[in-house]
């Protein structure tokens, strides 16, 4: 009999923001925010209380082809990282796009790319490239910046590497305002970045080697 440890269901964080931002649409955000990663918590918890049941019942079919014990492994990790990624896509929107609040962000991207331009203009020609999240984040395993694109939640991340910079780009992020024109809905998202939680989160990391 496997031991079920007491789950306490993940609560939704609100939007740490309130001013409206340039370009996407109050509408955009609040359909963004309260459905689709609303509805990533609520699912997430559904999927961890049958986890929860299925070990209490010691039923659990451990079958690589298909079991339901496999199905719901793959989606806890899809679900989850959809709450996570857009926690922190959620959290670096609401500012001033202003570099200057990211002083030592601002040191190690120019280290590695030239200029924090050069940092940003390669960002977004990966996130014009990417299907889902295009992420910057600290590689824990080589102490350096890592730029990383997923086209699923579940799908292009790295084990021990931390985010620093999410971007949605999935369409339901921006077909609403700007149709089809990613492009122009990436250079508005750096006009909406808030640097200093940016620099907030590097600061976390950056000593972190594993």
């Amino acid at each position: 009999m496997f031991y079920v440890p007491c789950f306490m269901p993940y609560s939704p964080k609100p939007l740490p923001f309130s001013k409206p931002l340039t370009g996407i649409s109050d509408k955009t955000v609040q359909i963004h925010h309260d459905k689709l990663y609303v509805g990533y918590v609520n699912k997430s918890n559904e999927i961890l209380e049958k986890l929860k049941a299925l070990r209490a019942a010691n039923k659990a079919e451990g079958n690589a082809t298909y079991s339901e014990l496999r199905a719901l492994k793959d989606a806890e990790t899809f679900a989850i990282n959809g709450v996570y990624l857009h926690e922190w896509y959620f959290d670096v929107l609401g500012g001033k796009g202003a570099t200057e609040e990211a002083p030592e962000l601002s040191k190690a991207m120019i280290e590695k790319w030239g200029s924090v331009e050069n940092g940003i203009k390669w960002f977004s020609e990966c996130a014009m490239a990417s299907r889902g999240w295009s992420v910057l984040a600290w590689d824990s395993k080589i102490g350096a910046l890592r730029h990383y694109n997923g086209d699923a939640h579940n799908q292009g991340g790295v084990w021990g590497c931390l985010p620093i910079i999410v971007l949605d780009v999935y369409e339901h992020a921006y077909f609403m305002d700007y149709g089809s024109d990613r492009k122009k809905y990436i250079e508005d998202f750096w006009h909406n970045f808030d640097w200093s939680k940016a620099e907030e989160m590097y600061l976390k990391v950056k000593d972190i080697q594993l």
